[in-house]
């Protein structure tokens, strides 16, 4: 396959939301692949905005779907949410709101040297449904910053800046103008063209038979 090493202007477009439970199970093997096809398409992740405008609000008006859904997300991705955060969706006060994740999620693109996007997701996302931690309050993002080896008082200064909240509508505009019709979606981007490879959760098995599929293709027609 060194072939499809060579391809230009390719990537794979990971569409989530920090707070998608059923992104929270696609975590896991998004990191696989961001690790394993890391020098052949390089994994882009955007956020798509699912709790803004009107859908903000406290968790309870969401949780009895949500509550629902735990168990199927557990059954089929093998993911565990915590015990914290059953208990922060049974108190029903969490403010349901992603636009504060997103943001952070948009700063550390612009910060971290090494392309780990990915990775901040995940961490994003194990803190939450993992820990029960609040994404609306920055402190729940300092240890989180501090293990990628980022300065947390220039993270803060970004994360409070309104570009930083500029850029994450931008980027929620983007995903909404693409016609993603919920989360996760993965596109595999070649040039001006987009593929979708996957809409809702996926096993690692099937999403790189489709990929690797998709670059055999690209390949063929680029000659």
């Amino acid at each position: 396959m060194e072939s499809a090493r060579s391809l230009p202007d390719t990537q794979l477009l990971y569409i989530f939301d920090p707070l998608c439970g059923w992104c929270y199970g696609m975590s896991p093997v998004m990191q696989r692949l961001a690790e394993e096809y890391a020098d052949r398409v390089p994994v882009a992740v955007l956020s798509g905005g699912m709790f803004t405008g009107d859908e903000v609000g406290p968790i309870r008006d969401a949780w009895g779907y949500i509550g629902q859904a735990l168990e199927q997300v557990e059954a089929v991705t093998g993911v565990q949410f915590g015990e914290s955060f059953r208990q922060l969706g049974a108190a029903g006060g969490y403010l349901n709101d992603s636009e504060p994740p997103s943001r952070a999620l948009q700063v550390f693109k612009q910060l971290d040297p090494l392309g780990r996007d990915t990775a901040f997701a995940h961490a994003l996302q194990q803190a939450h449904f993992g820990d029960g931690r609040d994404l609306n309050d920055f402190a729940t993002y300092e240890p989180l910053i501090q293990s990628f080896g980022l300065d947390v008082a220039e993270f803060k200064r970004w994360w409070d800046s309104d570009a930083a909240r500029q850029a994450t509508r931008h980027e929620f505009d983007v995903v909404q103008r693409m016609g993603v019709q919920g989360f996760p979606t993965l596109i595999f981007a070649h040039g001006q063209q987009g593929y979708v490879l996957a809409r809702g959760y996926q096993p690692y098995e099937q999403i790189k038979a489709g990929l690797e599929q998709l670059l055999l293709d690209t390949q063929s027609a680029a000659g």
